[in-house]
């Protein structure tokens, strides 16, 4: 990854969190189980040892996938963000689709996305539709069903639970 990977610093820490039980805890396990199937004798036919293999490469090809997101990983606290106006990363924004209910939503990492708890990516079509808008604003998303207008009703920098 060679661009920058914004992210709360709540997503920062489940990355981390994730990242050193897999090399503390479950690879380490694993090597031994490995080992002890491989000292049973013929590998060809030893179902332990051979998914055993198979499930450290999956380990470890996590662990690296985690380890390039967290080196460009760059946390942005939105509870620390000095005050504006305009919606940025780490920004929860009310908008009003089409005069309909309103909707709010959190701006946040790749990693951290999560529709069900209204948490959506940075990169995402309504959070690039949405970025440097305003209160009172209305700005046009694309969607399937074709295009809809949304005026922003709020806006605010808080915490965002990730978990």
């Amino acid at each position: 990854m060679s661009t920058k990977n914004y992210i709360t610093p709540n997503g920062m820490k489940r990355l981390k969190d994730e990242a050193l039980r897999l090399i503390d805890l479950e690879r380490p396990a694993l090597v031994k189980v490995i080992s002890w199937a491989a000292s049973n004798g013929d590998r060809s036919e030893n179902g332990d040892y051979i998914y055993g293999k198979r499930k450290l490469r999956e380990i470890d090809k996590r662990i690296r996938l985690l380890t390039k997101k967290l080196d460009s990983a760059v946390a942005i606290d939105p509870e620390q963000r000095e005050a504006t106006e305009q919606v940025f990363f780490g920004a929860t924004v009310s908008f009003r689709r089409s005069k309909a209910h309103e909707e709010t939503v959190a701006i946040v990492g790749i990693d951290e996305a999560d529709a069900k708890k209204r948490l959506i990516s940075w990169i995402s079509p309504l959070a690039t539709s949405l970025l440097k808008t305003r209160i009172g604003d209305r700005v046009y998303l694309d969607t399937p069903n074709g295009r809809e207008e949304l005026e922003i009703t709020a806006i605010q920098y808080k915490r965002i639970a990730i978990d």
